[in-house]
């Protein structure tokens, strides 16, 4: 039997203190509360995650087959793909488990798996934005973008547009409480950035990628606050949230330092991805949209910032549709 949840305080105070809330102190504390999801929660949905093949993503895309769903790997390299569906099947042997490869900072490939996805599926009920990077110095996309910014914010964009008569077809209106969900993995890093619309491809000053990766996790989360007002008309909801501190190669490879520091508090790639499946599978978050997540409650979006303008946010809806108005054309 669950424990009763924390109270409120409490939990508001774990979360502002970071270190217990983002720990896997945090977790254990408020998971002892939750009940379990049904066995086959998601039976009959196919989700799609991007970056599955290791870390959270394929956290997630576990977590999301033990319920029942079918899920498309969307991945870079498919031997990768190919070996976490593997593993994914030997966990839970009747899964429907795909692979595909895409390359989210390469707005074409996302035009191209997105025409393939079309072609293949009846329907999509779930989209989860997980493919993420963190590089050491400045490099670009094909179509000459930032690769954080090309990863994290404007392939992620084109996907969901792209995928969106699927998304359409998953989300019946005769079913209200059981819409498509476009979920954003970003990072409690996204707290210490504002959003930079003055300079969203980071060409001035002395490049930093861990700068690049919070100023574009900060991107996501209105992104994803301003697709949730764009998509409401076609029964999508749309969420963002961030997974705490959790063990992944992505981290142990790109943050050594803060790795070894937080190593015995960092989470499993399995409780960093548990808000992302939840979020899929609970019906809470179906019957809202655009919210900042966190051990499945909603998390304020700002602590150390003040909100966002309305011509910030602006700014970033015209980066987005321009940008990749741009591959239309080439």
């Amino acid at each position: 039997m669950p424990l009763p949840r924390l109270p409120r305080l409490v939990d508001a105070a774990l979360d502002r203190l970071v270190v217990p809330g983002y720990s896997r102190l945090g977790y254990l504390a408020r998971s002892a509360s939750w009940p379990a999801l049904p066995p086959q929660a998601l039976a009959g949905r196919t989700i799609a995650v991007t970056g599955a093949s290791s870390g959270l993503g394929s956290a997630t895309a576990t977590g999301l087959a033990g319920l029942g769903a079918a899920v498309e790997l969307v991945v870079r390299d498919r031997a990768r793909g190919e070996a976490t569906r593997a593993e994914i099947l030997a966990a839970h042997p009747d899964a429907q488990v795909t692979v595909a490869r895409c390359d989210l900072s390469d707005l074409s490939d996302v035009r191209r798996y997105a025409l393939d996805a079309r072609d293949r599926l009846l329907a999509l009920h779930g989209l989860v934005h997980n493919a993420g990077v963190l590089p050491a110095e400045r490099s670009e996309s094909p179509q000459g973008h930032e690769l954080c910014l090309a990863t994290h914010v404007l392939g992620p964009f084109l996907l969901t547009r792209e995928l969106l008569p699927l998304l359409r077809a998953g989300s019946p209106p005769d079913r209200p409480g059981a819409p498509a969900r476009v979920v954003f993995v970003s990072s409690g890093g996204m707290y210490t950035a504002s959003l930079r619309t003055d300079d969203p491809e980071y060409t001035e000053g002395r490049y930093s990628g861990g700068a690049a990766y919070a100023r574009t996790k900060r991107m996501q989360v209105v992104l994803a606050e301003l697709l949730a007002d764009d998509l409401a008309p076609s029964g999508v909801v749309v969420h963002s949230m961030h997974p705490g501190w959790a063990d992944t190669p992505g981290v142990a490879d790109s943050l050594p330092g803060f790795h070894r520091l937080t190593g015995p508090l960092l989470r499993t790639a399995e409780q960093g991805a548990d808000t992302a499946v939840w979020l899929q599978a609970d019906t809470e978050p179906g019957h809202c949209s655009g919210l900042f997540w966190h051990d499945r409650s909603p998390r304020p979006t700002h602590y150390l910032f003040g909100e966002e303008t309305a011509a910030q946010r602006a700014a970033l809806w015209t980066l987005c549709v321009d940008a990749t108005h741009d591959a239309d054309a080439s």
